[in-house]
């Protein structure tokens, strides 16, 4: 079994996991001025949904509709669902764990806002942690500050890959990336959530050339469309 993710930009993901199709956080064209793809273009068996910010919601409902995929998020984020008529959605809160056909997922703490794009109030942000059957431990930090939090996946036993933000003013940069994957004991990082407006425009290929210089952790910087497998 392989695990393989593409990105979409900004923080937009699809994975395939065995045949089981997902998406994280959909934001797509033209909502999203990176991205190629649209809601029509992307299969959907599960949707993953950290917060409820436009730059992670925009297509959200649109893709739940045309493909019946299960939403994985917040309480207030499926409630918020359901007064739009999206019922196939899971609800999820910090700390809890809930095993699904893909894998076992894991909602984690993340340090940011989250309302939704009518004003409704989204929940508290949060990530997710996701052990795929084939054992792969892959950590989506969705937005957020560094958070000590963070030392707590570590001390359990890392993480094959870790999805990171690093376009900083909106949530943690490229330094406090770098701490963040030692303190999750990443083995491989890919970066997200950069360069899609002037607030985030980094370097993405300088901070993959210094983790790996000063932590021996693998990093690869994606451009849209492309494509990482964990095997």
């Amino acid at each position: 079994m392989t695990v393989k993710l593409t990105w979409h930009g900004h923080a937009t993901w699809s994975i395939d996991a065995d045949g089981a199709r997902i998406v994280v956080d959909p934001f797509l064209k033209p909502n999203n001025p990176s991205a190629r793809a649209t809601a029509d273009d992307l299969a959907a068996d599960f949707i993953l949904v950290t917060h409820g910010h436009g730059d992670h919601v925009s297509d959200l409902i649109a893709l739940a509709r045309r493909t019946g995929a299960q939403v994985i998020a917040n309480f207030e984020i499926y409630v918020w669902l359901g007064k739009h008529g999206v019922e196939n959605v899971h609800p999820m809160n910090h700390g809890g764990a809930y095993s699904f056909s893909f894998g076992r997922v894991k909602m984690t703490s993340a340090i940011h806002s989250s309302m939704l794009p009518d004003g409704s109030y989204g929940g508290n942000p949060g990530g997710f942690l996701v052990q795929f059957n084939d054992g792969h431990d892959v950590y989506f930090a969705g937005d957020t500050a560094l958070t000590y939090d963070m030392k707590l996946i570590g001390d359990v036993g890392g993480v094959d890959l870790a999805v990171l933000p690093i376009g900083d003013n909106f949530t943690m940069g490229p330094e406090d990336a770098i701490t963040a994957a030692q303190w999750v004991k990443a083995k491989h990082v890919l970066p997200t959530h950069y360069n899609t407006f002037p607030y985030i425009v980094v370097d993405a290929p300088a901070f993959a050339k210094k983790l790996q210089r000063e932590t021996g952790i693998d990093c690869t910087v994606l451009g849209v469309d492309e494509s990482f497998t964990l095997a």
